[in-house]
């Protein structure tokens, strides 16, 4: 290409090349301004010329696969303008195969599947299959791993479920021989507390604890890592309710194991006046909820035939049926302020928990005028425990919630809970919670499946004061990557979930911070062959 400008000025000559005559001439009005315009314009096309030029070149030596240079800024920003096409380079069949249905009984005893990913590239190379062949062979050999692996999940579900429900052996053991020994022995049958004693559990210039539980080593548990890390367990009193069948067993442990300085009360439900007297609503509800639960999809055999539901679904709908959702240990603490009428404030313990410092400061804690101290479990660097609001729980889909509560609502943590009875007794805090178990029980289950912890976000919505989450851990029970550093730094730790820490289930690393708190050298526990792993 020639350029020639003419001396005026006023004409530009553009020869292609040598020896071609034809030119274009250019014409311009103004001369300084034309010169200018017209220079920059050619440097502007040489230079976009030269650069569609390279980067075609260099995308050529990239290949249409490994696109990593400037020569796919063609490919990114104009595919269309460069005149290329993003086409896929997988073949259309293997689509087409991978992508049709095929049923669980066709691959049942068949020997041809590959069984591992090193056997399947094994006979790819060797058969030097085309493309349909390596198509069926992926889709055989992956669904019938998964559907070996979604039946491994389900049994282990079935399992845990098994193990979570039914009361180990060496628990039913503890039980037997305290109870044959409040029957034999006179010091299983002394007065908790003793006479002098009684005075202190009305007393509110003491610390009040409330444990509920038919467990009488995880109550041991409770209440000595209590009483041991307690800076002053003289003022400690701590009010153990149980059943009725468990009421000898766990008078016996504590009358022969007890925890002085500190008071412990042990009383049955049956001890209670308001309880023997009328009716108790929430012993209602739960014959209600027994009866409903008794037909609840089944049972666990219904549940785990279900070829169509998620594993982590069955593992739900098996969790449901879990017995501890209908105990009166869980539901009884909706009754505090009746239980214990002269107590101003009150902290409630569950019997899945470690208490690792001094929970005396909890009464220096300014409520605010509400009733619930407790921990949010919306936010928090664990993310799979930290991250529950109202629609982790409770059922948004159904009209009655949706139009009432706000799904994104943060949810908060029973286990460790200080109750201001005296702002409770202002409130219809108790009568809202039994209005809430009858419309779930009239809608066959359907506004939450789980637990007592449903109608307690409800019934206190609005009367939570939320307290730092150094005074309740939570997700032992479950989540088995929680961090031992963590863990040691808590206040208080929870074992909530299936795993707990008196159960052969029980996550090795985490059960050592419960275990240190039994004394695996006394003769009850010896004797039922309690071990520390």
């Amino acid at each position: 290409m020639q350029l020639h400008i003419s001396p005026s000025l006023r004409h530009v000559t553009v020869f292609p090349g040598k020896g071609v005559r034809e030119f274009i001439k250019v014409k311009v009005g103004s001369r300084r301004l034309s010169y200018r315009m017209l220079f920059y314009s050619i440097l502007f096309f040489t230079f976009l010329l030269r650069f569609v030029f390279v980067m075609t070149a260099v995308d050529t030596i990239d290949g249409e696969r490994k696109c990593s240079t400037i020569g796919c800024l063609g490919k990114r920003l104009g595919p269309k303008i460069l005149g290329r096409r993003l086409d896929s380079t997988v073949p259309e069949v293997i689509y087409q195969i991978l992508e049709e249905p095929i049923g669980k009984d066709e691959l049942q005893g068949r020997s041809d599947i590959p069984q591992s990913l090193d056997e399947f590239m094994a006979e790819i190379k060797e058969g030097k299959s085309d493309a349909k062949t390596f198509a069926v062979k992926l889709r055989d050999m992956v669904t019938l791993l998964e559907q070996r692996t979604r039946n491994a999940k389900i049994q282990e579900y079935l399992y845990r479920h098994v193990a979570s429900s039914s009361i180990p052996k060496q628990l039913h053991c503890l039980a037997l021989r305290l109870a044959n020994e409040h029957a034999s022995n006179a010091a299983a049958r002394l007065q908790l507390p003793s006479a002098e004693l009684v005075p202190a559990l009305v007393d509110n210039s003491y610390f009040h604890f409330v444990l509920a539980s038919d467990n009488v080593l995880a109550a041991s548990v409770v209440a000595t890592s209590l009483v041991r890390n307690s800076l002053r367990p003289h003022k400690v009193v701590l009010h153990i309710i149980t059943d009725r069948k468990t009421y000898y067993p766990m008078q016996a442990w504590f009358s022969l194991h007890p925890l002085s300085p500190a008071i412990i009360e042990v009383k049955a439900l049956h001890h209670f006046d308001w309880f023997t007297k009328g009716k108790v609503p929430v012993l209602e509800a739960m014959e209600k909820d027994q009866k409903v639960r008794s037909q609840f999809r089944g049972g666990s055999s219904a549940i785990v035939a279900n070829n169509t539901d998620k594993p982590n679904v069955i593992a739900a709908k098996l969790q449901a049926l879990s017995p501890k959702y209908n105990s009166v240990m869980n539901h009884i603490r909706i009754h505090l302020p009746e239980m214990f009428p002269s107590l101003d404030k009150v902290v409630f313990l569950d019997d899945d928990i470690v208490v690792q410092t001094d929970l005396s400061p909890l009464w220096d804690i300014d409520m605010n005028g509400k009733v619930n101290g407790a921990v949010e479990t919306c936010r928090g660097e664990d993310n799979f425990v930290m991250s529950k609001r109202l629609k982790s729980y409770l059922n948004f889909s159904h009209p009655l919630i949706s139009n009432n509560f706000n799904p994104n609502s943060c949810a908060w943590a029973y286990g460790m809970n200080i109750f201001d009875l005296d702002a409770w007794r202002k409130t219809n805090i108790s009568l809202t919670y039994h209005y809430w178990l009858e419309q779930n029980l009239k809608s066959d289950l359907s506004l939450w499946q789980l637990g007592t912890l449903p109608p307690g976000l409800i019934a206190f919505h609005g009367h939570v004061h939320v307290i730092d989450p150094f005074w309740h851990m939570l997700g032992l029970g479950y989540q088995e990557n929680t961090s031992s550093a963590d863990v040691k730094s808590a206040g208080v730790i929870h074992f909530n979930g299936r795993a707990k820490p008196w159960l052969e289930i029980a996550f090795p690393k985490l059960r050592p911070f419960w275990a240190k708190y039994v004394d695996f050298s006394d003769k009850f526990i010896k004797s039922c062959h309690i071990r520390a792993s």
